[in-house]
């Protein structure tokens, strides 16, 4: 089985985050779009056709709790696959992104083999 290569959305406001994951990811072979807000988080959903995103909860304005539950709305079970990749760690955090639709949690620092992991979840016969 090869890894299909995935079209995910890294969403975080610290750019650095952004970037170390978009770099990451890219290396792996998936196509990535990085955004720095919630709202973009939702408009890169829409337009890039995500299978993934990786979503920060403590974003300014629109919190990655809002974004998760919007788009469980909005796409019901066809949502992409949801990972909070977050600093929060307490398990109210937790309790509360399962609640509004993640599918998984990764609390900051991480390896990078843990978010890797998580995708290996796509694999699909070629």
């Amino acid at each position: 089985m090869e890894m299909k290569a995935l079209r995910v959305v890294v969403a975080d406001d610290d750019p650095d985050t952004v970037l170390s994951l978009r770099l990451l990811l890219e290396h792996e072979g998936h196509i990535v779009r990085g955004v720095e807000s919630g709202a973009e988080a939702l408009g890169a959903v829409r337009d890039f056709g995500a299978d993934v995103v990786l979503l920060d909860i403590g974003m300014p304005g629109m919190t990655g709790f809002a974004v998760a539950h919007t788009l469980r709305e909005r796409y019901g079970s066809a949502k992409p696959l949801l990972i909070a990749v977050t600093g929060r760690n307490a398990s109210a955090d937790r309790w509360l992104a399962r609640s509004m639709g993640f599918d998984h949690y990764v609390a900051k620092p991480y390896s990078p083999n843990e978010v890797l992991a998580l995708l290996g979840v796509r694999r699909v016969s070629k």
